[in-house]
């Protein structure tokens, strides 16, 4: 795809994606997730050619004007689009399919100095919220959601949602998780529920020796 052809498709899906986007020229003037992915198309090429230097070179600039980290190397899908996308860091080896969609401060990166395949595989129509770490050479199934703040450090299969540090999965296919009531900013909270059910155990306990107690009187 040609770099013009690339530009048409960047314009449509932040139109798609973000309920902001007012025209295409505002969008082409003032969405950094926009310069930076025009920007990475540039420098994978240049990689692929094996030119030496500029690469690295140009994602330095870009991630000086956007605050967007794009490593050359990543290979990265149509209609992909980072909302806002200050401090967005995409690592070396990092595979992310069609449709995707990026929030600010995420992070695709790797756990340590290993060398090969070391960052993440996101498959397609992933959503990947604000804040949250993918981390290592995992692979995350397509139609995932990742809540904010996660850290996900495990694969995740198709179709759940993640939430948490580490990272849990807390809906399944079958759960409808991807139905039209169901948003990421209204996710559960593994860790509260848990702490309710040990709540309400102890305060059974507590009946229970208060019974007893009770009865021992008599």
């Amino acid at each position: 795809m040609g770099l013009i052809a690339e530009l048409r498709e960047q314009v449509k899906t932040a139109k798609e994606k973000d309920p902001a986007a007012v025209s295409a020229f505002e969008i082409i003037l003032t969405y950094s997730g926009v310069h930076a992915m025009i920007s990475h198309r540039i420098t994978h090429w240049l990689l692929k050619h094996k030119v030496p230097f500029f690469p690295r070179c140009i994602s330095q600039f870009a991630k000086f004007v956007t605050g967007i980290e794009i490593h050359p190397g990543a290979q990265i899908g149509r209609r992909f689009f980072i909302d806002h996308g200050m401090g967005v860091v995409i690592g070396e080896t990092t595979i992310i399919g069609d449709d995707c969609l990026l929030y600010q401060g995420v992070t695709l990166g790797g756990t340590g100095k290993e060398r090969g395949k070391r960052h993440p595989t996101l498959g397609n129509n992933i959503i990947v919220s604000a804040g949250a770490k993918v981390l290592g050479s995992i692979t995350i199934g397509n139609n995932v959601i990742i809540g904010a703040g996660a850290v996900v450090i495990n694969p995740v299969p198709a179709d759940c949602t993640v939430v948490g540090v580490p990272g849990k999965i807390v809906k399944i296919k079958g759960e409808r998780v991807l139905s039209d009531e169901f948003h990421r900013m209204n996710l559960p909270d593994p860790v509260n529920d848990l702490l309710i059910d040990l709540k309400s155990r102890i305060d059974l306990l507590e009946d229970e020796i208060k019974k007893i107690k009770t009865n021992k009187n008599i």
